[in-house]
């Protein structure tokens, strides 16, 4: 799940599925630190926001879960209803079968060939992907770089190079 048209129709699913419940209460996270919840109908605070904490407790990203409540009659209150929300919400991360991402920056670098050997010693030292290469008056690198590291990888290089490596973030993100 990387978008909120595709949590957005899981949702729907889930409310179509149990359409008798009396909430579906929910939270998703993404990558790019995007999140949303619903009480749905529940007291302020006590569902969307528990189930956000049980994601964001874990560390984990492209992830959505629904809780779904039916009311048995008795009222719970406010603390054990967010306990519970919290508790439901942990249990089935922890049950659940993980996919282990790291999120990647695409990048172009560009430079002339008298730098290359510095360029691939970098990027085999920051994990770097390489996507492809072109070669014209200089030579270009199309590129992953791990999130967190294009900040220290950008900056290796073109100290190294006293400027003459130029990186450019293209912005793109990709999970491998």
């Amino acid at each position: 799940m990387e978008s909120d048209e595709s949590a957005i129709d899981l949702i729907k699913e889930s409310r179509k599925k149990f359409f008798d419940a009396t909430h579906n209460c929910y939270a998703y996270k993404f990558a790019d630190g995007k999140t949303k919840y619903s009480d749905d109908g529940e007291p302020n605070g006590t569902a969307g926001l528990r189930i956000l904490n049980a994601i964001n407790h874990e560390n984990l990203f492209n992830i959505l879960i629904v809780v779904t409540r039916y009311f048995g009659g008795t009222k719970l209150g406010i603390g054990p209803l967010g306990k519970s929300y919290y508790d439901s919400s942990f249990n089935v991360i922890d049950k659940a079968k993980k996919i282990s991402q790291k999120l990647y920056t695409g990048v172009t670098i560009s430079f002339h060939y008298e730098f290359a050997n510095l360029v691939h010693r970098t990027i085999a030292n920051h994990m770097v992907k390489i996507e492809e290469t072109s070669f014209d008056n200089s030579t270009k690198i199309i590129a992953s770089v791990p999130s967190d590291r294009i900040d220290k990888f950008s900056k290796e290089l073109m100290d190294s190079s006293l400027l003459k490596v130029e990186v450019k973030n293209n912005q793109t993100f990709r999970y491998l």
